[in-house]
């Protein structure tokens, strides 16, 4: 499922990430907040009207505000099998 579709405060864990819709400059922000495959992720709130602004999401202990289009981007897990890095040891 897309980042775009989770459902607020459900957590998942990033699975896979379309670099290439994102531009490199953007790509690189986004991994200084910590967005990467198996990130933990929260999906917090969205804005605008009729849902086309920004989400505020949480990555890890940070909140961030992501355009709509770089959420779509990325490919987040929920579930039993979403277990993360901390979890998996």
């Amino acid at each position: 499922m897309r980042l775009t579709d989770l459902p607020l405060r459900q957590p998942a864990y990033v699975d896979l990430i379309d670099w290439s819709a994102i531009t490199p400059s953007e790509g690189q922000r986004l991994r200084e907040f910590g967005l990467c495959e198996g990130a933990s992720v929260e999906a917090l709130h969205h804005g605008g009207m009729i849902l086309k602004g920004p989400i505020a999401c949480r990555i890890g202990r940070m909140t961030i505000a992501m355009r709509r289009s770089h959420a779509a981007a990325v490919t987040v897990r929920t579930g039993p099998e979403a277990i993360g890095p901390e979890k998996a040891a």
